[in-house]
C-alpha cells in the first residue's frame, strides 16, 4: 500500500524521504558522537606507556587543566625519591614511576643544549633502582620496590638518568625496564614476577639509554640498540620467555618503538640511525627506510592512515620528518631529489625536533624544537602552516619533553617547569604560562580529568579545583 502512494504521490515521497533521511542522519550522528565519547573516555581512564596508549600525547577526556601553579589546581603533589626522567603512567588508583637513588653525592643536571654533559667513566657508589605506587586520591606512597641495588655497569649523561625508560602495563602486570640493567615484571602491588637482566653494553658518548618498552597482545617489546651489539626481542608477557630476538644492523638509539595497526597488518615500527625498519610479529622486517640523522630519539605515531617518523639531531644538515603510507615492502627509502613516492606520502629535510617527539593534533602537526621554537605543518600534506616561532624569548632553557594537547590547546613544557599553552590551529597564539619553579624534562601523563608532570623532585596531580 505505502509503495503504490509512493508511486502516485512523487512529493510526499520526496518530503517523507527527506525527513526520514535526516532522522537516520541524526540518529547517526548521535551515535557516533556518543560511541566516540565511551571510547574515548574508556582509552583515557588510564595512561599505560609513554605518551599514552596511541603514543600520540593527546588528552580527550572534558575538563582537564588548562592552567596551574606550583598552588593552583594542585590536587596534590609528592616526593618521588631518587632521580628518573622516565614518565607517570596510570592505571586504576594508582600512579607508576620509576627511579634511581644514589648513595653518593649526586651532580645536578644542568639545562639546555651544551657541550660537556659527557659522563664517561661509571659512578662507583651504591646506586637502588626503584619501582613505586602512588595513591591516585592522595598522592600518598602506597608501595616501593628495590629490583636492584650495586654500582652501575654504564655511564650517563649529565642530563640522563638511570631511570628514563617509561615502564608499561596491561593493567595485571608492569613492565620495567631499566637499559643498563634488565626488564622486571610486577604485580600491581610491587610484587616482583620475573625479570631478565643483561650487561650493559657501551652507548654513544657515555651517554645511557632511555627507550622505553611496548606491549602487543602477549609480547613485550625491547630495543636494544647500543654501539656493540644491537638487538630488538620479543617475550612473552606473562613468563618473560623470549619468542624471538633479531640482531640489527645499529648503533645507539633513544627511540621508543611503535605498534603500528594499519589498515593492511599490525607493524612494529623502530627508528634507527641507518634505517627506520618495521617488523611483523615474528621479527621479519617489512620495510626499511633510510635517510635519518645521526641521532635518533623522537617516538614515531600514526593517525588517518599515515606513519610519521623523524629524528633531528641539532648537529646535522639532515634532520627530516617521513609521513608513511601503509603496505610497504623491502627498501622505500627516497632518492635524493625526492620527497614523496608510493609509500612516502611527503618528507621535510629539516622539519624534524631532537628530543622532543612531534604532536599530531586535528589535522596540524607540531614540532617543539629543543632551543625553544615552534613550528606547524598541515598533517596530510606537510606544507607549512606557520615557521619556527620562538616560545619564549626570555628564557633559554631549552625543552626535552614531548608536547601534548587537549580542549584546543597545545602544551609546551621548558625545562625551567613552564608549560606553554598555545591556541590549537593554524595561527600561533600564545595564550597562557603555568609555571612549576624546578626542572622538568619527564613527558607528562593524563588519565580521566587529571594531568601528571613529573618534575626533579615530586610527582605533581594537576586537576581544576572547581571540581
Amino acid at each position: 500500500m505505502s509503495q503504490g502512494r509512493f508511486l502516485l504521490d512523487p512529493v510526499a515521497d520526496s518530503q517523507v524521504c527527506i525527513t526520514l533521511g535526516a532522522m537516520v542522519y541524526q540518529l547517526a550522528l548521535i551515535t557516533s558522537l556518543l560511541l566516540l565519547t565511551v571510547f574515548s573516555t574508556v582509552a583515557q581512564t588510564n595512561w599505560p606507556q609513554f605518551r599514552g596508549e596511541s603514543s600520540m600525547g593527546v588528552g580527550f577526556n572534558k575538563n582537564l587543566p588548562t592552567e596551574w601553579g606550583t598552588n593552583r589546581n594542585i590536587a596534590w603533589k609528592t616526593e618521588v625519591p631518587g632521580w628518573g626522567w622516565s614518565s607517570p603512567i596510570v592505571w586504576g588508583e594508582q600512579i607508576i614511576v620509576t627511579s634511581v637513588i644514589r648513595d653518593g653525592v649526586v651532580e645536578p643536571p644542568k639545562k639546555g643544549l651544551y657541550f660537556g654533559g659527557d659522563r664517561l667513566m661509571p659512578a662507583k657508589d651504591k646506586h637502588h633502582w626503584m619501582v613505586y605506587g602512588f595513591d591516585w586520591d592522595t598522592g600518598k606512597k602506597t608501595w616501593e620496590k628495590q629490583i636492584h641495588e650495586g654500582s652501575p655497569g654504564s655511564s650517563v649523561h649529565l642530563k640522563n638518568t638511570y631511570a628514563s625508560e617509561t615502564p608499561v602495563t596491561d593493567g595485571e602486570r608492569i613492565y620495567a625496564v631499566f637499559g643498563n640493567i634488565g626488564v622486571f615484571c610486577l604485580d600491581l602491588k610491587g610484587k616482583e614476577l620475573w625479570s631478565k637482566k643483561w650487561a650493559p653494553h657501551p652507548t654513544p658518548h657515555g651517554w645511557g639509554t632511555a627507550a622505553s618498552p611496548v606491549l602487543h597482545q602477549d609480547l613485550l617489546f625491547i630495543v636494544n640498540d647500543n654501539e656493540e651489539k644491537s638487538y630488538i626481542v620479543a617475550l612473552n608477557k606473562k613468563s618473560g620467555d623470549q619468542i624471538w630476538r633479531v640482531e640489527r644492523d645499529e648503533k645507539g638509539n633513544w627511540a621508543t618503538p611503535f605498534i603500528w595497526r594499519n589498515d593492511q597488518r599490525t607493524e612494529l615500527v623502530v627508528p634507527g640511525r641507518n634505517k627506520v625498519r618495521s617488523y611483523d610479529l615474528n621479527g621479519k622486517v617489512l620495510w626499511e627506510l633510510g635517510g635519518m640523522s645521526s641521532i635518533v630519539i623522537p617516538t614515531p605515531f600514526a593517525k588517518d592512515g599515515l606513519l610519521y617518523v623523524c629524528s633531528g639531531y641539532v648537529g646535522d644538515k639532515n634532520r627530516p620528518v617521513f609521513a608513511v603510507r601503509p603496505g610497504g615492502s623491502g627498501d622505500i627509502s627516497l632518492k635524493a631529489d625526492e620527497t614523496s613516492s608510493t609509500f612516502i606520502a611527503w618528507s621535510q629535510k629539516t622539519a624534524a625536533p631532537y628530543n622532543p617527539s612531534p604532536l599530531l593534533y586535528g589535522d596540524h602537526f607540531y614540532v617543539l624544537f629543543d632551543f625553544g621554537f615552534l613550528s606547524c605543518r598541515n598533517a596530510k600534506t606537510g606544507i607549512e602552516i606557520y615557521d619556527k616561532q620562538r616560545i619564549n624569548p626570555e628564557g633559554n632553557s631549552g625543552f626535552t619533553a614531548s608536547p601534548w594537547a587537549y580542549d584546543d590547546k597545545v602544551f609546551c613544557l621548558s625545562e625551567d617547569g613552564d608549560a606553554f599553552v598555545f591556541q590549537a590551529g593554524p595561527e600561533y597564539r600564545l595564550i597562557g604560562r603555568n609555571s612549576l619553579d624546578e626542572m622538568c624534562m619527564a613527558t607528562p601523563a593524563i588519565a580521566r580529568d587529571s594531568l601528571f608532570i613529573r618534575t626533579a623532585s615530586k610527582l605533581y596531580r594537576i586537576r581544576n579545583s572547581s571540581r
